[in-house]
């Protein structure tokens, strides 16, 4: 199974637990979820691991996996603290100066998402792409940066769900306002380049501040089943 396979499972696994499907402390049986999504249960513990590092789900015994509860304030106030850190991150990064290496790897990641935005419509494998696409963008400033308590302070943050910038959150009710803001997001990412180009300290901190409010626009469009789960959360 590819990998572009199995990041569909997880998202797959991902959209279920934001609806609500999979409920906060429910406990998630390999063979009847595998059943549901009508995979075998390798690509499926693989899923699970991955949601386990997003802070989604948490081990439950030897071989079990449970929905993890969380609140709509602990996501919105991680998020915050991503927008600081990463800021953080770009402005040290941006005054230090971009070598050729990080210019290349950053101008591919833009050119993946003019790829994907110039087909009008994100399906399901460009979402999946999207979000790959992002996570990579985000991690090469980040690493970029060489700041080690930045890094764990992200990687600790990054256990909140839905926060990490690779674990976007798609919604189907409202496809075509969430494709418009991303479309705006990635013309972000052009400025943010720009900026780190330009040794734009201050512009790309602020810039990377701005940026993390997609994720809340994007939370905002689920936000009836986000405090759903919340409110499952706060009476468990």
């Amino acid at each position: 199974m590819n990998e572009t396979t199995q990041q569909t499972i997880v998202q797959a696994l991902r959209a279920r637990i934001l609806s609500g499907e999979l409920a906060p402390g429910q406990r998630l049986v390999e063979a009847q979820v595998a059943e549901q999504l009508g995979i075998s249960r390798t690509p499926l513990r693989y899923a699970l691991s991955v949601l386990a590092t997003e802070g989604l789900v948490e081990r439950s015994g030897a071989r079990g996996y449970t929905v993890r509860r969380f609140s709509v304030n602990d996501v919105l106030n991680a998020i915050d603290v991503r927008g600081v850190l990463e800021g953080l991150a770009a402005r040290s990064l941006a005054e230090r100066g971009v070598d050729a290496a990080l210019a290349q790897a950053l101008a591919a990641c833009l050119r993946e998402g003019d790829a994907l935005f110039e087909a009008g419509v994100l399906d399901e494998q460009a979402e999946t792409r999207y979000a790959a696409m992002n996570g990579e963008f985000h991690a090469l400033i980040v690493e970029a940066a060489h700041n080690h308590a930045v890094s764990a302070a992200l990687r600790l943050n990054d256990r909140i769900p839905f926060v990490a910038p690779g674990t976007v959150v798609f919604d189907a009710a409202a496809r075509e306002r969430q494709f418009m803001m991303l479309c705006y997001a990635h013309r972000q990412h052009h400025a943010i380049v720009g900026a780190l180009m330009q040794g734009e300290g201050a512009r790309v901190e602020a810039l990377m501040k701005e940026h993390t409010h997609i994720s809340k626009e994007s939370l905002n469009m689920s936000a009836d089943r986000l405090h759903l789960i919340a409110h499952a959360a706060q009476s468990a």
